[in-house]
């Protein structure tokens, strides 16, 4: 995929004008966003839930080499291979040599970020390899030829009816935008896939060093049929996805699901252990684990950034962020969007390339508070906002003069507590010729004339909260 991590104020440019992109992100988010508050409500102890998580990961990070040799060893003990890869060019190198010197020409593929991180697809098809992608999200956006926008749904900012079309335009099937015919015109095409396929490739969404089993969540089938149907399984983890113990799946197993989708159980959970055994009637012949690191050995060495290693890629963040919920995820410009990929995306691709993404966030610690291993975003954020300004070779951009004298003012009366109520008496007064209908919808002042360029802004208060305070202790 073409990077834009350096075009990311144009690319939002792009995305606000475009409706159809608006319409669908503001659905999408908020119905994952409700389904999420809605299973966490339900889940008693879901708090601990998240402290439990939150400590396996610290665990796990900070002895990384010791689980990841222990799954290796459990991986090989039950007769599959592991391939450490230390970069991108290595693990597609390692697949496609694989698919070379088995014959593969056709290779079904399960949703696999990492997959996407290292353009798997690409290097597979200049091999004369055919990847077929068989998540049905996935499986649209490649026919599109575009990248995925969401962690969790890669066709998120796609309309029904642009589905329709380009099922039309690719599969030759008479124009409907009947979701269900849709749905079994791709199933019938993939299930010829399957059972053609010489290699199915998936990722990992966890790694357990005790058993050496590779756990898969999906909600389609598709991984399932990948990883059973064909004679090889390549699985292509990042290294920060092994977990220590089998026990600690009850932990991740209750908030993965619950934060991604809102569902209580995904509808598949697949456990392999080594390729097949002789007397088991289904499996793939070879497993074969590719462990990538790159760049994610770097991430480890700085103690406060390597916590965005934690993410279990269940898209929480995104959907309660309010930069992504306005321009998606093209936006970003790579694999990773929303909050996790303002953080990830400097460090895997190079704070020059992507000096833009930190700066991409209100702060507003909404993405801090859904992380199911809560992560603290807004602080990571800032760690990088300072080592962009820090470091000579990020493309600095700096701020317009409207920008500058707007921040001067506000540090100006910040430091002053009676400037700072002097100017809050101002700004109360100054906005009563802009507020209808209980909204400001256009300031002409910078920077609410920004803001307000495509979304309204709530007003100041009649009174403040500490003049409410104090006026409630008098009458009390």
């Amino acid at each position: 995929m073409q990077i834009t991590t350096e075009r990311f104020e144009e690319n939002t440019r792009v995305a606000l004008a475009n409706r159809q992109l608006q319409a669908a992100l503001q659905n999408a988010t908020i119905k994952f966003m409700l389904v999420r508050q809605m299973a966490a409500a339900h889940t008693p102890d879901w708090e601990r839930l998240r402290e439990q998580a939150e400590q396996i990961k610290k665990q796990t990070i900070e002895q990384l080499d010791v689980y990841l040799e222990q799954f290796a060893e459990r991986v090989v003990a039950l007769g599959g291979h592991v391939y450490w890869a230390r970069d991108a060019e290595a693990a597609c190198r390692y697949v496609v040599h694989l698919a070379k010197q088995r014959g593969v020409t056709l290779a079904v593929k399960g949703k696999s970020m990492m997959a996407e991180e290292i353009e798997l697809n690409e290097a597979l098809e200049r091999a004369g390899v055919t990847p077929v992608e068989t998540d049905l999200g996935e499986y649209i956006i490649q026919l599109a030829h575009e990248p995925p926008s969401h962690i969790i749904a890669p066709a998120i900012h796609k309309s029904k009816q642009q589905v329709a079309e380009l099922f039309t335009e690719k599969l030759h099937i008479p124009l409907t935008d009947d979701i269900e015919e849709l749905t079994r015109t791709a199933r019938r095409t993939l299930r010829e896939k399957f059972y053609q396929a010489g290699m199915g490739i998936s990722g990992v969404n966890f790694a357990v060093a005790e058993t050496g089993t590779i756990v898969l969540v999906e909600n389609e089938g598709n991984i399932r049929l990948s990883t059973s149907l064909p004679r090889v399984h390549v699985a292509i983890m990042g290294l920060e996805k092994v977990i220590p113990r089998f026990a600690d799946l009850a932990v991740f197993m209750r908030l993965l699901p619950r934060s991604a989708t809102g569902q209580k159980m995904s509808a598949y959970v697949s456990f392999i252990t080594g390729p097949r055994r002789p007397h088991e009637p289904d499996g793939p012949d070879e497993l074969h684990v590719v462990i990538v690191d790159n760049g994610r050995s770097a991430m480890l060495r700085d103690p406060e950034l390597r916590r965005a290693l934690y993410c279990i890629h269940c898209g929480a963040c995104l959907n309660v962020c309010p930069v992504y919920r306005k321009v998606g995820g093209h936006a970003y410009g790579w694999v990773y969007s929303g909050p996790i990929g303002a953080i990830v995306t400097p460090q895997l691709l190079s704070l020059r390339r992507a000096s833009e993404l930190p700066f991409a966030s209100s702060l507003c610690g909404a993405c801090r508070d859904a992380c199911p291993v809560r992560i603290d975003f807004p602080k990571l954020l800032l760690a990088l906002r300072h080592q962009v300004k820090e470091n000579p070779t990020a493309q600095q951009i700096r701020p317009p003069w409207s920008e500058r004298t707007a921040m001067a003012v506000w540090a100006f009366a910040m430091r002053s507590e009676r400037r700072y109520r002097l100017a809050t008496i101002l700004a109360r007064w100054i906005q009563k010729f802009f507020v209808a209908d209980g909204t400001i919808q256009r300031a002409p002042l910078y920077p609410f004339s920004q803001w307000t360029k495509h979304r309204d802004l709530p007003p100041l208060a009649s009174h403040s909260f500490r003049e409410r305070w104090e006026a409630g202790v008098r009458d009390s």
